[in-house]
Formats: structure tokens, sequence, C-alpha cells
């Protein structure tokens, strides 16, 4: 099946029937995941998988009472780093250089050049950059998803000061930028599942300049 037919078939699933995603294919969709791009290629991101009942229902409390979070197979959590710092680049650098073979100081300047320019920025742009890192991340994940026929919810209706609070995520330098259930779709019960599917027309979406 082409990704067009995947993206086609996928929606954000409103209603999950709590079956398991079997692990072949989450470990699909988290590889797909880790293998996204961003910006310099620093991934300054993390992602949780969560599967325990009682931290899905604290979760839940906080994500505007979507079933979703508590009837999907896994919850994944983007996590990102709330905020760029030296030490932060370096170590991804490092293990860049050292992975591809190649002298410690290969990246030193690029490593200078990068943190010059971030440094001076503020922490909330700084945070705000690295979650829209994870939002690419987000969108290879749920194409992934597709594909296995996994249904997949983004979700930013959630208090992220809470989430974080739960996770224990200001400790780890982090903050929860967007959540993805994993699960499968409840066709009886779900409004939307045979709703058609509804998007801008090719002619106004896409401006072509030659």
């Amino acid at each position: 099946m082409s990704l067009i037919e995947d993206l086609t078939w996928r929606y954000a699933t409103k209603k999950m029937n709590g079956n398991t995603v079997p692990q072949e294919k989450l470990d699909y969709i988290l590889e797909a995941t880790r293998l996204s791009p961003s910006s310099s290629g620093l991934q300054p991101y993390e992602i949780f998988v969560i599967t325990n009942p009682e931290l899905l229902e604290k979760i839940k409390a906080f994500g505007w009472n979507q079933s979703q979070i508590t009837d999907c197979s896994h919850l994944l959590v983007f996590a990102a780093w709330d905020g760029y710092s030296l030490e932060r680049i370096e170590k991804v650098f490092n293990r860049t250089v050292a992975e591809r073979g190649l002298p410690a100081d290969t990246m030193d300047d690029y490593k200078k050049t990068l943190w010059g320019k971030y440094e001076p920025l503020s922490k909330e742009w700084q945070a705000n950059h690295a979650a829209r890192q994870a939002y690419i991340a987000l969108g290879i994940a749920m194409a992934a998803a597709a594909e296995q026929k996994v249904d997949a919810t983004p979700m930013e209706g959630f208090v992220p000061e809470e989430v974080d609070k739960l996770l224990d995520l200001e400790k780890k330098g982090l903050k929860s930028a967007v959540l993805l259930p994993l699960g499968y779709r409840d066709e009886t019960n779900d409004w939307l599942v045979n709703m058609k599917k509804v998007r801008t027309p090719k002619d106004t979406f896409i401006t072509e300049i030659k």
C-alpha cells in the first residue's frame, strides 16, 4: 500500500478499543521516529512510552479526559529539551564524530558557530525550537503508524506543566510537547470513523512559483 493510501486511511481516532499493538509494530514505529530528521541533527527531544494504567489515568485527568489516553495500547509523550546548551550540543556532535570514526575536533567550529547563534536567544525561543523538532518526529511517527495500520491521535489538548510533574521531566531538562496515543479504532463507538476525510483543495493549498 502506498503512503498516500496509508495517509488516506488514517484519521484522528476519537475512540480506541483497548487492543494491544504488537511489539514488532511498536518497535517499527519507534525506530522510524528515531530516524526522523532534526535541525543540525541534534534530536533535542526524547520519547516516553507509557502503558502503566494508573499513570495513564493521571495523565488523562490533565488531558481534558480524552478517552484515547487510557484506551490506547501505548501512549507516546514527546518531551523536548527545555533549552540548548554548549554541553548538550557537544554531547550530540561528539557521539556523531565518534561513530563516524572522525577526528575528535572535526566539528569543533560548527559546534561553536551553532552555540553562538542559540546562546543569545531566549530560553523560551530555544524550548519552542526544540519542540518544533519533536513535531517533525511526530509526523514521521503518525505516517509509520498508518503504514502499520495502527491508529494514532496527536494531542495538544493537555496541561504540559502537570504532565511534566507526573513524569519528573524538569529534572531531565525536558518539557512535554505533544502526546500520541497508539492503538486501534473502536469502529462501533467512534463517531468519526466513517466520516469523509476533508482537506484543503490542492489548488488552494499549493502555490507553484516558477
